[in-house]
């Protein structure tokens, strides 16, 4: 069948959660006067991000939007930095808040909005809707839709993700391209009977990043960026 829906991740796919995230915490920090180093915080509260969500996928607790794992999350990562009397609870929203304002990657913007011009285009995220809706608005990214773990009640890569994203869409999975830069999230996809589109991200995780380099399957696309996999698809329409 024709692919006429590509669906997105978007932490790190799309958006610089660690350059971002750190700047937030930075900011925060700077004016509460505490001394951290915000990248380390960035790391490690991201590092609580699947662990948080491996409770819900197995079934230990039920769905809750990820905004409110990311909240409890935090509060692990001060006590590991020596910090948890060092923010109020009204910090510790704002700090949380840093997961609607990440910035987008420089080729997304034209990257998304070519491929928008050719079909339809959604979020895919554990993120929940309300989040999605916000970090668009912070980042002018341009949805026709937002799907994902708030419509499945459940995180990637459980395949109902993916299948809900599809139905929410009114297409069979083999109509929707996945697109990531986590070879993990495409073979779950695939899995699920999506197409896949992969492009690396190399700087994701900083400078050292050993995961994610090159594709590790074959993806039905692969690219150098989103602005390249937006036009290896009209080369394929």
């Amino acid at each position: 069948m024709p692919i006429r829906a590509c669906i997105f991740d978007v932490f790190g796919s799309l958006v610089d959660w660690r350059g971002s995230v750190a700047r937030h915490v930075a900011g925060v920090a700077a004016r509460k006067g505490v001394t951290l180093d915000a990248i380390a915080v960035a790391t490690d509260w991201r590092a609580e991000y699947q662990p948080g969500m491996a409770r819900v996928r197995d079934g230990a607790r039920g769905y809750v939007p990820l905004e409110v794992l990311h909240l409890e999350n935090f509060d692990r990562v001060l006590d590991q930095h020596g910090l948890s009397g060092a923010f109020d609870a009204t910090d510790r929203i704002t700090l949380n808040q840093a997961w609607e304002r990440l910035d987008p990657w420089a080729d997304v913007p034209e990257g998304l909005a070519m491929v928008r011009a050719q079909r339809l285009v959604a979020p895919c995220s554990n993120g929940s809707i309300a989040m999605m809706t916000r970090l668009a608005r912070h980042g002018g990214l341009v949805w026709d839709a937002i799907v994902g773990a708030d419509i499945a009640r459940d995180y990637k890569p459980k395949p109902e993700v993916y299948h809900a994203s599809a139905r929410a869409l009114g297409l069979a999975p083999s109509e929707v391209m996945m697109i990531a830069a986590h070879n993990d999230d495409l073979a779950a996809a695939r899995d699920a009977g999506l197409s896949t589109g992969f492009f690396p991200r190399p700087t994701e995780h900083g400078p050292d990043q050993s995961t994610d380099l090159t594709a590790e399957q074959d993806w039905d696309v692969v690219a150098h960026d989103l602005k390249d996999l937006a036009q290896r698809l009209t080369d394929r329409t």
